[in-house]
């Protein structure tokens, strides 16, 4: 799966897409709010990892999500 952090402009917020290998969007949620149904993606418990690294992701910038 890959992570990207996508920048707001004024009103709309920084948002987080991950995607499947095919480069799908699998998941499309806001960065300042907590993703919700991680067991779905096989991420759960490791949701202090996961907003760790949405914390230090850059923006525009894809990456493999390796958790």
């Amino acid at each position: 799966m890959y992570i990207i952090k996508v920048k707001g402009k004024a009103k709309i917020p920084d948002y987080i897409q991950i995607r499947d290998e095919n480069f799908v969007l699998v998941a499309y949620f806001r960065a300042d709010r907590p993703m919700k149904n991680l067991e779905k993606f096989g991420l759960e418990g490791k949701e202090d990892a996961l907003e760790a690294l949405i914390n230090e992701l850059p923006f525009g910038k894809l990456q493999k999500l390796e958790l």
